[in-house]
């Protein structure tokens, strides 16, 4: 199956999906950084990417909701919702761990919020490889626009 959400020939979910998954990575590293002796700002960068990841993950689950909603047979359908499934409980992980750190002064994240976040980023990355089998016309589920 193909993206129905098309710019310049490239289904759209995929670019939408680099970025909030770009920012959660980058928010894990500040957050390993503070946890290895880093100064409290790094934190607020990690505290602050975090947001910014849900707020282009939400763009990104549109996408992915509209791929689901459009798809045209059973088999593109289940792949579709399990895509759009995999993504939204990644947003749910994330969102919970931005409003755990809101009640710290620094935003900072301590070893155990680290590594739920650790656990969102490995669901993320398999809903990225998951999903963009929408971008890509050669994959198994492939069918052609009609």
């Amino acid at each position: 199956m193909q993206s129905r959400l098309r710019l310049a020939g490239h289904g759209v979910q995929p670019l939408l999906l680099m970025f909030p998954l770009g920012l959660f990575w980058m928010a894990f590293v500040f957050d390993l950084a503070t946890l290895l002796g880093a100064p409290a700002l790094v934190g607020t960068l990690a505290y602050w990417n975090l947001v910014a990841g849900l707020i282009g993950g939400v763009l990104a689950a549109v996408a992915v909701g509209f791929d689901a909603f459009t798809a045209v047979g059973p088999r593109a359908a289940r792949i579709g919702f399990v895509s759009l499934l995999l993504d939204v409980g990644v947003l749910i992980v994330f969102a919970v761990l931005t409003l755990m750190r809101v009640r710290g002064a620094d935003r900072a994240a301590d070893p155990g919020l680290l590594l739920m976040e650790l656990a969102g980023l490995a669901v993320a990355a398999f809903g990225a490889w998951f999903g963009g089998r929408f971008g890509d016309p050669r994959a198994p589920v492939a069918e052609p626009l009609r």
